[in-house]
């Protein structure tokens, strides 16, 4: 069957999962995550996608970003992906696919969702237990969005920026937000919505992504497409 056309809409967050092939390792030591990290500013700048939060894990990544335009987001997983494959191969003396396929997204823009997907994020090394708290972490963006650190990878969100006036103070309120664990039923919307490259937050907004892109932006029927716009969802995208 067709793979469905990715949702992308310019200026809108999207969270991000690219694994490793077969769940395999794709970092193998702290210069691979340093050198990923370091390629990873360089190119979202060329791409005009923003970096609000990150996390690598041995066997995967985990980004929410807001692209300028619509390529933005599969240019810079292309050339991000390349290079840094081509580095591991080289340095690690290996060949072969290192990540799995196509990357997995989904679309949102509802406050409550966009500091969702920062926490679930942030937290993931916390919920694989690689750590107790996820400022123990050392390779994702908390210790910058929670603990006030420098850095010039991440550019914070709105919703982020709301939480406080200066960056201090946004980091501190949102540091604060960890002292209680991220609600289970939004945790499973993001994960689900991520996998199927659903539209993430309320009816109303699916529905307003769905009335921009002509395409499905949430879980559909079984059985065979009814309807122009679910026919042209299930055509190849980037």
């Amino acid at each position: 069957m067709p793979r469905r056309s990715r949702l992308v809409l310019p200026n809108t967050p999207m969270h991000i999962i690219q694994r490793g092939n077969n769940s395999q390792d794709c970092f193998f030591g702290d210069e691979d995550y340093a050198c990923y990290l370091r390629w990873l500013r360089e190119i979202a700048r060329r791409t005009q996608c923003r970096i609000h939060a990150y996390v690598l894990l041995s066997n995967r990544v985990h980004l929410l970003l807001t692209p300028a335009h619509v390529k933005g987001v599969s240019d810079l997983m292309r050339l991000l992906g390349q290079r840094y494959v081509q580095y591991i191969n080289r340095v690690h003396n290996r060949t072969g696919t290192l990540w799995e396929g196509r990357y997995r997204s989904c679309v949102t823009c509802e406050d409550r969702y966009v500091i969702g997907c920062y926490r679930y994020i942030e937290l993931m090394p916390v919920s694989k237990k690689l750590v107790d708290k996820p400022e123990d972490y050392r390779w994702s963006s908390h210790h910058v969005n929670a603990l006030g650190q420098p850095g010039d990878l991440l550019q914070s969100h709105k919703v982020y920026d709301d939480l406080g006036e200066t960056h201090a103070d946004c980091a501190s309120a949102y540091h604060a937000l960890f002292n209680q664990p991220l609600d289970a039923r939004l945790a499973e919307e993001i994960r689900e919505a991520t996998q199927g490259n659903y539209a993430l937050g309320s009816p109303q907004f699916a529905a307003e992504v769905e009335k921009k892109l002509k395409i499905r932006a949430t879980r559909g029927k079984a059985g065979r497409p009814h309807n122009q716009n679910e026919k042209r969802s299930l055509s190849g995208g980037s």
